[in-house]
C-alpha cells in the first residue's frame, strides 16, 4: 500500500505495508532463521558443540530469539491487527492521526480501524547515536580502503602458535599438522592481520610476529574489505542498527558470515574431518590459491551488503544531522 503522496526523506513514514504484504515476509524470515537457530539451540540443550555452526550465536551477542524477529526497516509502517503486538516492542510507536491521514488510512478511533505502527526514528536514533556514528565510520572507511588478499587466514594459526605452551582455543579439536607443524607454518609466513578482534586472540608469542599491532582504537583506520572477519562483522553492524535494518538485509549478512566462518575454519590449523569438512591447506600453493579465490568472492558479496547497510544507515544519520 504506497502512500498517496510522497513524503520528505526525513519523514518517519515513507511507505505502508498492509498485513497481507508484511506477514508473509515476517514468516519467511522466521523460517530462514530457524534453519540455523534450531540446530544450535538443540545442541546447546544437549551440551554439544559445533566448531563452525555455533560461532555466529556464541561469538556475536545477538540471540536466536532476537534474530527471529523480522523488522521492515526505518520509515516503513505496518498495518493490521497483527501489527498491534509491536506496540509492546522497543522502539515502535503507533502512527499519528496525521500520518494515518497521509497514508490514506481511517482515523485510529474509526470503527474497524486497524493498528498501524512504525519505528520511532527520532527516539531510536537519539538512543543509539554513538553506535550509528561508529557504524558509519567503519562501513565507509572499510569500503574506501584497498583490499588485502595475502593474509591466507594465518590469524587462526597465530592463535594456535606454541600450543604446547599456551594451549588452543578449540581444545576439543586436533591440530591437522600437530603442534610443531602448526608452529612451523606460522614461522615461515608473513603475518599481517588487520583485524583487532582476531589479533586479540593471538597466542602471546605470536603477537610480536604480526607486522601490525591492531588496537580497538585503531580499528576505524585498519579495517579493509578483503578481511574475512571484517566481512563477517557486517552481520554485527546490521544487528547493532537493530530494527532500522530490514530483516532480509540482516539475514543476507548473517548467511554471508556463516559461509565465511566455514571457509575460515577450513583454512585453520584444525582437523575438521570428523565434522565432514575438507581442509584448505594454506601451507601449500594450491591451498593459498583456493583461499584467495574464495576470499575475493566473499569480498565482492560483502561490498554489496556494505553498500546496502550504508544506505540504511544514512536514514538514521539524517535524523541526527
Amino acid at each position: 500500500m504506497p502512500l498517496p503522496v510522497p513524503l520528505s526523506p526525513l519523514a518517519s513514514v515513507n511507505s505502508v505495508l498492509a498485513e497481507d504484504e508484511w506477514l508473509p515476509r515476517a514468516r519467511a524470515h522466521a523460517e530462514r532463521v530457524a534453519r540455523f537457530a534450531e540446530p544450535f539451540v538443540a545442541r546447546r540443550n544437549a551440551r554439544k558443540k559445533h566448531p563452525i555452526e555455533d560461532f555466529l550465536f556464541t561469538y556475536y551477542t545477538h540471540k536466536p530469539g532476537q534474530l527471529g524477529r523480522w523488522h521492515p526497516g526505518a520509515g516503513v509502517a505496518l498495518v493490521g491487527d497483527a501489527a498491534r503486538e509491536r506496540l509492546g516492542w522497543k522502539h515502535y510507536r503507533a502512527l499519528t492521526e496525521a500520518e494515518r491521514a497521509a497514508a490514506g488510512l481511517p482515523a485510529g478511533d474509526a470503527p474497524g480501524a486497524s493498528a498501524a505502527v512504525v519505528l520511532d526514528l527520532p527516539a531510536y536514533a537519539g538512543e543509539r547515536e554513538e553506535t550509528i556514528r561508529f557504524c558509519g565510520v567503519i562501513l565507509r572507511g572499510t569500503a574506501e580502503r584497498p583490499a588485502n588478499f595475502g593474509c591466507f587466514g594465518l590469524h587462526e594459526w597465530a592463535m594456535a602458535y606454541r600450543s604446547e605452551k599456551f594451549g588452543i582455543r578449540h581444545e576439543y579439536l586436533p591440530l591437522r599438522l600437530g603442534a610443531a607443524g602448526t608452529d612451523r607454518v606460522v614461522e615461515e609466513h608473513r603475518i599481517r592481520c588487520t583485524h583487532f578482534d582476531a589479533f586479540r586472540f593471538y597466542a602471546p608469542d605470536a603477537v610480536p610476529l604480526n607486522e601490525l599491532q591492531p588496537t580497538r582504537a585503531a580499528q576505524r583506520d585498519l579495517e579493509q574489505p578483503g578481511c574475512l572477519h571484517a566481512n563477517m562483522d557486517l552481520y554485527k553492524w546490521a544487528y547493532k542498527l537493530g530494527p532500522a535494518v530490514p530483516g532480509e538485509l540482516l539475514m543476507d549478512c548473517f548467511e554471508l558470515a556463516w559461509r565465511v566462518r566455514t571457509m575460515d575454519m577450513q583454512a585453520s590449523p584444525y582437523d575438521l574431518s570428523d565434522w565432514g569438512f575438507e581442509p584448505i591447506a594454506i601451507e601449500r600453493p594450491a591451498g593459498k590459491s583456493a583461499y584467495v579465490e574464495a576470499q575475493r568472492g566473499f569480498a565482492a558479496e560483502a561490498a554489496v551488503l556494505r553498500g546496502r547497510l550504508t544506505t540504511a544507515l544514512a536514514t538514521l544519520e539524517a535524523v541526527l544531522a
